[in-house]
């Protein structure tokens, strides 16, 4: 018998449903032509690649070691064909694109590859790069673990964000290593700062995971901030001013991706993000143009 695509995914079906009740229902198939397909293929292997009782189903170890090469090869089918007939790539994000360069890289990919680029908000970029619910990422902060390529970009000045009831909301500038002694708001999951940029800071910190959790608490005077330079032109909250800081690292802007899901509509949107960067000696990093 000739092994079609059909028993594939018959079987990475009931592996993930874990019964195949479950597994007919999500391919809309009946639970006996299913069972059938399974059959068919041990049939043509020579395996057993389910244990059956009446209480349970669990995967031999030929089963197990199957699909998972299953899954690489449907992966890698999948991908292809949402290649050619998919051409749209997610842009994920936590708050506030760099502009214009995420305007410039937009129009650049749509005109140069009649592909359509769209941005998607996200809080946690990563773990949407990780779900595969995005292509790529823009972030400014590093991001650790060998599955991941990141170019670092170019740099973003930083500014401080204060309540417009605190007496710092007077200042025409703060100073860097005075802001670390004040009460901080840290966005842990995707902000630019860390206490760490503080190595003597002691004071009281006020943590939250996106952005505007972290504007309400600046607004309410929890503590102050730090962000790049794009709020102040973008972020109108009556109760948040944002002032220039004297002496501040910047902030590093990175387009990232994970290494195992790069296909040629990617590397159009990692060249045109490196090619729309502005150039060096205008407030940028250089790029680290790992491989792909």
């Amino acid at each position: 018998m000739t092994i079609e695509l059909r028993h594939l995914r018959a079987v990475v079906a009931v592996a993930e449903a874990g019964s195949f009740t479950a597994a007919a229902t999500a391919l809309h198939i009946t639970q006996p032509a299913l069972t059938r397909t399974v059959q068919q293929l041990e049939a043509s292997l020579g395996v057993r690649l389910f244990d059956r009782t009446s209480r349970a189903l669990a995967l031999t170890e030929d089963g197990a070691g199957f699909v998972e090469k299953v899954r690489v090869i449907l992966g890698d089918l999948d991908s292809a064909v949402a290649l050619y007939t998919t051409r749209s790539l997610a842009l994920g994000f936590s708050w506030l694109l760099p502009d214009p360069w995420a305007q410039q890289v937009i129009d650049d990919v749509e005109k140069n590859s009649r592909a359509t680029v769209v941005p998607r908000r996200c809080d946690d970029p990563i773990a949407a790069l990780n779900n595969a619910s995005v292509d790529a990422a823009v972030v400014r902060r590093d991001v650790p673990g060998d599955e991941f390529v990141q170019h670092p970009l170019f740099e973003e000045q930083r500014i401080a964000a204060v309540s417009a009831a605190s007496p710092l909301a007077s200042r025409e500038s703060i100073d860097w290593a005075e802001f670390g002694t004040l009460p901080l708001v840290i966005n842990t999951l995707s902000g630019t700062t860390s206490e760490d940029l503080w190595p003597n800071h002691d004071g009281p910190v006020v943590t939250c995971s996106n952005f505007d959790e972290w504007l309400e608490l600046i607004a309410a005077d929890r503590g102050v901030g730090t962000v790049p330079e794009v709020a102040r032109r973008r972020v109108n909250h009556r109760n948040v001013r944002f002032i220039p800081l004297v002496g501040a690292p910047p902030a590093v802007v990175r387009f990232v991706y994970r290494r195992n899901r790069v296909t040629p509509l990617l590397r159009v949107l990692r060249d045109a993000a490196i090619r729309n960067s502005p150039p060096p000696g205008a407030g940028t990093t250089s790029s680290n143009h790992s491989s792909l």
